[in-house]
């Protein structure tokens, strides 16, 4: 996407703090809109890879392209040099996106315009950790993303601007972020631009859910479920955690599905295309991965393993 356009009448000093792929977008929309970003924050490097080296973390990594100064602090919360050195930067405003640490509220209250966040949901829907998924899951309409002013609670700070991104029943969660990501980085501009004259929308708690974090136990398939159900599992949670189910003991990966109006007992093989029936209808796995093997469709799992149609998968 390009921010070409954003220049904004209205330059602010800011520091922009983000971790992950999806906080990259907004970082290169604010500096491109000629903000001027005098820091970023995000979470230390960790250990990754074969070698277990330590690797910055996406948005460090495009800091460091654009020669902008990183700061990687442990925790806000404890560390009161970190604090202070916040406050010395004089800030109209931290922008904040999936950074992954608490900020306290000396932190929140610094910049002139305090801290605000780009959260990918539709407050007060799926407030927390993981609400990507967590809508997919759940087989939502709509997504979207929401700018909002930091307060002292989780995503519960009041609404600057927000808009809505369709869900289809064949969105995945790496197409919803990327949409979000895009979405994000025109709103926090508009935002902005315009931060003098917006009213805040304060949250009410009629419609709040909490999109609580991922674990791998998460993508383990209940073949007792609608294929509808697992059919969003595999959507919301490829690449990460994974779904799968267990092939002769053995993890199976699920990568993709489609629903077939089959019926049979929970987890039955149906057919050589590996149909697989589920509480409710079944699903055509089009796409799996064995532990230890390369992706495959179904025909060819089966054509080389000793399953048979009536055999289960667990």
């Amino acid at each position: 996407m390009s921010y070409s356009n954003m220049h904004p009448s209205k330059k602010l000093k800011i520091a922009f703090m983000g971790t992950p792929d999806f906080s990259v977008h907004i970082l290169d929309a604010l500096v491109a809109a000629g903000h001027d970003v005098v820091c970023v924050y995000c979470q230390p490097p960790r250990p990754a890879g074969r070698g277990h080296k330590l690797q910055p973390s996406p948005v460090q990594k495009r800091a460091e392209e654009l020669n902008i100064p990183v700061r990687t602090p442990k925790s806000l919360k404890k560390d009161a040099v970190a604090r202070a050195d916040f406050a010395a930067l004089h800030l109209d405003a931290a922008v904040v996106a999936a950074y992954g640490l608490i900020l306290p509220q000396e932190v929140l209250d610094a910049p002139k315009y305090g801290c605000i966040n780009i959260h990918a949901s539709l407050l007060p829907r799926w407030r927390g950790a993981a609400p990507i998924q967590r809508a997919i899951l759940a087989g939502d309409a709509q997504s979207g993303v929401c700018i909002m002013k930091m307060d002292a609670g989780l995503d519960t700070g009041p609404v600057l601007m927000r808009g809505a991104v369709p869900i289809t029943n064949t969105t995945t969660a790496p197409e919803l972020h990327d949409a979000l990501a895009r979405q994000g980085a025109k709103l926090i501009v508009e935002t902005l631009e315009n931060i003098d004259t917006i009213a805040p929308e304060p949250q009410t708690e009629d419609g709040a859910t909490y999109a609580k974090m991922l674990a791998k136990e998460d993508g383990k398939i209940d073949w007792t479920q609608p294929a509808a159900a697992i059919e969003r599992q595999i959507r919301a949670l490829t690449p990460w955690p994974g779904v799968w189910c267990l092939l002769n003991g053995q993890r199976m990966k699920v990568l993709a599905a489609k629903i077939e109006q089959r019926s049979g007992k929970a987890g039955e093989i149906l057919d050589r295309h590996l149909i697989v029936a589920c509480g409710k209808d079944a699903l055509l796995l089009e796409k799996v991965q064995p532990q230890d093997r390369k992706p495959m469709d179904g025909l060819s799992l089966m054509n080389g393993t000793h399953m048979n149609v009536g055999d289960f998968l667990t």
